[in-house]
């Protein structure tokens, strides 16, 4: 039964303008459309989990940027690679994420828009996967068990 959706931060739930330095302290900051509103449902009936493997952000810097947006609120649980000890695509960062959240990998979903990243790191870790393919990349992507192109699209499967 699942328990748990752990998002990817970048470019799945904030949008990554790739500007240098932590996002904390980017001139600018925006939600994903349709991000704010599934989360507002989700969370009261998952537990949400954001996880990182930003390069610039430690969870403390990643906590900051989605107080901005009054998206922290939404999350139980925050990770960065720093935390870890691992980034994506090593299925371990997956593992110590459940591990820490005291979590099974049946208990997990992992939503996320990079498909090697985030799709086929987390389905090799024993995750049930979400593809946010809002680009519409074509192609085949076995280890995603769903793909979406809008993020409240998500509502419709959990």
């Amino acid at each position: 039964m699942i328990k748990a959706l752990i998002f990817d931060w970048g470019d799945t739930i904030m949008r990554d303008f790739e500007e240098p330095g932590p996002v904390s302290e980017w001139k600018e900051v925006a939600w994903i459309p349709g991000a704010a509103e599934s989360l507002q449902k989700l969370h009261q009936k998952y537990v949400c989990i954001i996880a990182t493997s930003a390069s610039h952000s430690d969870t403390a810097e990643m906590k900051k940027a989605l107080k901005r947006m009054d998206a922290d609120r939404y999350f139980q649980h925050f990770y960065s690679k720093v935390d870890l000890g691992f980034a994506k695509p090593d299925p371990r960062f997956f593992e110590r994420i459940l591990s820490l959240s005291k979590l099974q990998p049946e208990d997990a979903v992992m939503i996320g828009n990079l498909y090697d990243k985030d799709i086929s790191s987390a389905k090799k870790a024993g995750l049930f996967t979400v593809f946010f393919n809002e680009n519409g990349l074509s192609g085949d992507f076995p280890d995603a068990d769903i793909i979406i192109r809008r993020m409240h699209e998500l509502i419709q499967y959990f």
